[in-house]
């Protein structure tokens, strides 16, 4: 998720578990080893423009790592921070631990994968419960941490932990009816879909985007799963074929082995952008979630040589026409 939130999670958490008297040094801690795990997005090649999707959220997000992660930050922060405050290094390595392993569990609660169980597995675990930027969630937890530090007073930041767990719970009642919507589109379509799944859209829990595997295309819609429920139906795409959609590329070439790393980023969620052939898309996100719009894609030239790497694009820009229908999406109009 955002830095925001994630130093805010990284800061309730010690606080929930501090005396009245550390509620502010714990805080603080926690807040920068919150964010810590992040520094992994350092891991760019500029040769290479999909090793950072390889590497970010991978160890430093591990389930196995956050021990290692929490003690790191503790020898760096206690210098700085803890022992300015009157706090062991124990303490210190508490605070920074519990604040440093509420990150990859958060990060896990969205829909980009995160790999929990690495060196064991690389299998990215997304539990799409919210969105990456959703200030709802954020708001309400932000002001129970400066109100837990400034009062003193833990049971403030406690309360802030239990907005938290309830919001998850929250998105997961309203991913599963998402879901459940989902299914009911692709029956009336007559369709038996290989995979569905269900992502919160940008900045809320009330309007998800669906996604369902075909045999040969991806269906996307979007669904408003509570609060006067409703559909918005989408469009479809047909599943990237490398023989058929891309015959130029040489099978043993460095492009070919970057569709394979993206398909797995992607967790296979790939499609031949229909406009531009030479463009792979990720079709798991758009800004309106109703849309096959990509934020990010790849992209291949025949002319490249056969240690050539595909090209990471973005694709961001968003207008305020598209904003408002979102927002209009929302508000139920």
């Amino acid at each position: 998720m955002d830095p925001l939130t994630q130093g805010t999670l990284g800061a309730v958490l010690p606080q929930s578990a501090s005396n009245a008297r550390l509620t502010g040094s714990a805080g603080l801690l926690g807040f920068l080893a919150g964010m810590a795990a992040d520094l992994d997005v350092f891991i760019r090649s500029s040769n290479d423009p999909l090793l950072f999707l390889e590497y970010h959220r991978q160890f430093t997000h591990s389930l196995i790592f956050i021990p290692i992660g929490g003690a790191i930050c503790a020898l760096v922060l206690h210098l700085i921070i803890g022992k300015r405050r009157g706090l062991s290094l124990g303490q210190s390595w508490l605070f920074c631990t519990l604040g440093y392993a509420s990150h990859a569990l958060l990060d896990a609660c969205t829909t980009y994968g995160t790999m929990l169980l690495w060196p064991f597995s690389d299998e990215r675990f997304a539990w799409n419960t919210i969105s990456i930027i959703d200030p709802l969630f954020t708001l309400p937890l932000l002001l129970a941490v400066v109100l837990a530090a400034s009062l003193r007073k833990p049971l403030l930041a406690r309360m802030g932990l239990a907005w938290a767990l309830c919001y998850m719970g929250l998105g997961l009642l309203q991913r599963d009816a998402a879901i459940d919507m989902g299914k009911a589109l692709a029956a009336e379509r007559g369709h038996q879909p290989l995979r569905l799944e269900a992502k919160p859209s940008f900045a809320n829990i009330l309007v998800w985007k669906t996604v369902y595997e075909t045999d040969d295309r991806y269906y996307v819609d979007a669904v408003r799963a509570s609060l006067w429920p409703k559909v918005f139906s989408g469009s479809s795409v047909e599943k990237l074929v490398v023989d058929r959609d891309l015959p130029w590329l040489d099978p043993d070439s460095q492009q070919a082995r970057d569709i394979e790393r993206f398909r797995w980023f992607s967790n296979g969620y790939i499609a031949r952008d229909p406009i531009y052939s030479g463009r792979i898309m990720d079709i798991r996100y758009s800004l309106l979630p109703n849309e096959i719009s990509p934020l990010w894609s790849i992209e291949l030239t025949p002319e490249a040589g056969r240690l050539d790497h595909a090209l990471y694009r973005t694709h961001r820009e968003a207008s305020a026409d598209r904003a408002s229908v979102l927002w209009e999406m929302i508000t139920g109009r």
